[in-house]
Parts: structure tokens; sequence; C-alpha cells
């Protein structure tokens, strides 16, 4: 089984997009970025690091995703009220010729 940084992060923005499992992933990565047990401890210089600056970017780009996909779905307008629903509007005009 051939595993690539793209296929894991594809793999945890599925994850932390179901809402099922959205709160426990977050909170999941809270802990790890937390936790002195790592994939690399981080008292190894910049191999001790890049576990957590892997995990905290991803968790950053998809929880700033979540937000802002939130955010304009809460201020779009209903297309009802973009259409004329059907009302005439009358309006005066001259020629400037």
């Amino acid at each position: 089984m051939k595993f690539s940084l793209k296929s894991i992060y594809n793999l945890y923005g599925q994850a932390i997009r179901n809402p099922k499992y959205r709160w426990w992933i977050i909170i999941g990565s809270l802990i790890y970025l937390l936790s002195p047990l790592d994939i690399s401890p981080d008292f190894i210089p910049i191999g001790g690091q890049i576990d957590d600056a892997i995990i905290l970017t991803m968790l950053f780009s998809e929880v700033s995703q979540l937000v802002f996909n939130s955010f304009k779905k809460n201020t779009e307008l209903p297309k009802d009220n973009l259409q004329n629903q059907g009302k005439t509007i009358d309006i005066d005009s001259i020629s400037l010729d």
C-alpha cells in the first residue's frame, strides 16, 4: 500500500468535512499538537517540528475553508429575492435623439 502526503491530506480533508467526525478530528489534531508523543519527537531538531507543522497546516486550511464556506452560505441572498417574481415594472422613458 502506497501512502503519499497528498493521499493523507485528502483523507484528512474528507474526514474533517464529515459533520459526524469533524469535532473529533479537530480535537484529535489539537491533542496531537500539544502531546509530547509524536511520530517524530519534538526534541529532534527540524524533524520533530515537521509533523507538527504538517498537521497544523492541514488543520488551519480545512477549518478556515469550513468557516469561509459557512460564512458564504449564511450571507447569500435567497434566489427568489434576486428574481422578478412575475411582477411587472412600469418604466417611463424618453428618447435622447
